[in-house]
């Protein structure tokens, strides 16, 4: 029989699987007991400590409730960490059936990212930004999931932690880089606003509320602009921590955050390799643009560069303002989902998404976001939140960051956070059960970003959007690279924002606004940046493989792709019996 080589190697693949289980010893059920207890406890643990995450991940035991943020919440967090990290430790994988010995890796990469956090880098003395004081109040309030009277009870309880907050933000943080504190300054506003004016939509649909809330929310406001005094007069000026990583660290933030085989030094040549290869994908398809568009003027001996410019010019004189913006995502969003059920390209799972103007005091990193329903919580709702630009922009930053995020680009966005992007992966993830609650608890980063940007991909190959959508996420591909590359160089190589931005906009085609907008963001996230061209590269190796071993059917692929959860693409490889994939040979 004449094998391709891809099919030979899968076969070899599942021939060594299938030695492999015959040579190991089936699972020990007292070890499988001990580490499925052993995690059950830690995350009961945890999630009665961290009240707010719970309430977001969608158990709401402990709604009424909130985390200690001080220096010793911090230490207890380090004790638990440690002492679950040593006595997982001490199971070995190989008496675990095969989706506890996932669980035990995944677990194991997450607790040793914790504890590098609070032991080597320190964070919870300079990420400003983490002290957020009414994110634990907008949770509660934000999903329908009890009545509105209960939760703004619940609420009421967390208002009166709010200076409790603000004592132990002021107690930890030290010499933050001064990028942390700007944006904590700017976000502290919105939750102040939040508080004085937002939270009246709520408490009118409970008036008798009103009342009860009202010394709490006082003294919770009073805490909150004695913070913004605190964070503008006494922490921005001695805010001169630097923000970049240096590469020791930025290494090791990278393995933790990508949980991949690749080191940061390959990453960063196929990210190169991948902006040329793309950069030409780009040219051949916007020539029969230009030729449509501008049919008078020559093509012979025309830079491809300037074509593309020009065609990303003529796409960009479409596009959203802050006024329609949100209402252009919700119809965006109706299309995309008739369209995915339509073209029989991935499972539509029945879960609710509804979409949202960002809060003001989550505003600062990006211009659109998924905001998952709870794991735990299996009827909860999935926000689409879609930023506004900021009040203090000036006309000529707003237009030039409404050219970036046109009508074709929004779309695209609409694949990448909604359908089939982020909210489809996680209601599929939400729908899959397994023996423990590690895969409820953590994703992965490269997987989630990568499988948007896969989808992305898909959808404008199929024709959502047209040309000019199709144009529009090739850019975005090109961004992928410019991330990763921008990632790398700026915490590790000493790149300038001049220098990003030049990359950014004259490489990757990109508006002031959105590369100015991708520095700051760059700055505060050491290795996320990374993700989106990682975990994209892994999502076509593993959609070619899968498709390879399964057949033709892409939906039934992509719904095995999605079938294990949000975890990184090496353990789905691995459960499926499929070789470590070669991200360096995927087709584009």
């Amino acid at each position: 029989m004449n094998l391709s080589r891809s099919k030979l190697s899968l076969a070899l693949a599942g021939a060594l699987a299938l030695l492999a289980s015959t040579a190991h010893a089936a699972p020990d059920p007292a070890a499988t007991h001990r580490f499925e207890q052993v995690v059950h406890d830690f995350y009961e643990h945890y999630l009665a400590t961290h009240p707010e995450e719970a309430t977001q991940l969608g158990d709401h035991r402990f709604d009424r409730k909130s985390g200690d943020s001080s220096a010793a919440g911090v230490a207890a967090d380090r004790r638990l960490y440690r002492k679950t990290l040593d006595v997982i430790q001490a199971i070995p994988a190989s008496s675990l059936p095969p989706d506890d010995a996932v669980d035990r890796e995944i677990l194991e990469n997450d607790l040793r990212a914790r504890l590098y956090d609070i032991e080597v880098l320190k964070t919870y003395t300079w990420q400003v930004t983490d002290y957020s004081a009414t994110e634990g109040v907008y949770v509660l309030l934000a999903r329908d999931f009890a009545p509105i009277k209960h939760r703004l009870a619940d609420a009421n309880l967390r208002l009166q932690a709010i200076p409790k907050l603000v004592a132990a933000a002021k107690q930890n943080l030290q010499r933050p880089p001064r990028v942390f504190t700007e944006t904590a300054i700017a976000q502290n506003k919105g939750a102040i606003s939040f508080l004085q004016d937002d939270i009246d939509d709520f408490i009118k649909q409970a008036p008798a509320m009103e009342a009860q809330l009202a010394p709490a929310r006082a003294r919770a406001i009073a805490a909150l602009k004695d913070y913004g005094t605190w964070l503008e007069k006494t922490l921005l000026p001695r805010s001169d921590g630097d923000f970049r990583f240096g590469k020791e660290h930025f290494d090791q933030r990278l393995k933790f955050s990508l949980d991949s085989d690749l080191s940061a030094d390959e990453i960063l040549r196929r990210a190169e390799a991948d902006l040329l290869v793309t950069q030409k994908q780009m040219e051949d398809t916007a020539l029969p643009l230009y030729k449509r568009w501008f049919p008078d003027k020559p093509t012979d001996g025309v830079d491809g560069h300037a074509i593309v410019r020009a065609v990303l010019d003529k796409i960009a004189e479409t596009h959203p303002n802050n006024d329609t913006i949100v209402a252009e995502a919700r119809g965006d969003l109706d299309k995309a989902t008739a369209f995915v059920r339509e073209h029989k390209l991935v499972t539509v799972p029945d879960r609710p998404i509804k979409v949202i103007v960002m809060p003001e005091f989550q505003r600062g990193a990006a211009v659109a976001f998924c905001d998952w329903a709870g794991p735990l919580d299996k009827d909860g709702i999935t926000f689409y939140a879609i930023s506004p630009t900021p009040a203090d922009w000036s006309p000529q930053r707003v237009e030039s960051q409404y050219r970036e995020d046109n009508s074709a680009e929004l779309r695209d966005i609409t694949a990448h956070e909604a359908m089939p992007g982020h909210y489809l992966q996680g209601a599929h993830a939400s729908q899959v059960h397994f023996p423990t609650l590690v895969r409820a608890m953590t994703y992965s980063g490269t997987f989630v970003e990568g499988w948007a940007v896969y989808a992305e991909q898909f959808m404008a190959e199929a024709g959502w959007g047209g040309d000019e959508t199709r144009m529009e996420q090739l850019k975005v591909r090109l961004r992928t690279d410019t991330n990763a590359i921008i990632d790398q160089k700026i915490h590790t190589a000493g790149m300038t924002e001049d220098q990003a931005k030049r990359l950014m906009m004259e490489t990757g085609y990109q508006e002031e606004g959105e590369a100015a907008g991708k520095w700051r963001r760059a700055e505060m996230s050491a290795g996320q940046l990374s993700t989106y061209f990682v975990g994209v590269q892994e999502q076509l190796a593993l959609a070619h493989d899968l498709q390879a071993k399964m057949g033709g059917d892409m939906l039934a692929v992509r719904d095995r792709m999605l079938s294990h959860g949000s975890i990184a693409t090496k353990y789905v490889r691995e459960l499926e019996g499929l070789p470590p994939a070669d991200t360096a040979l995927t087709a584009k």
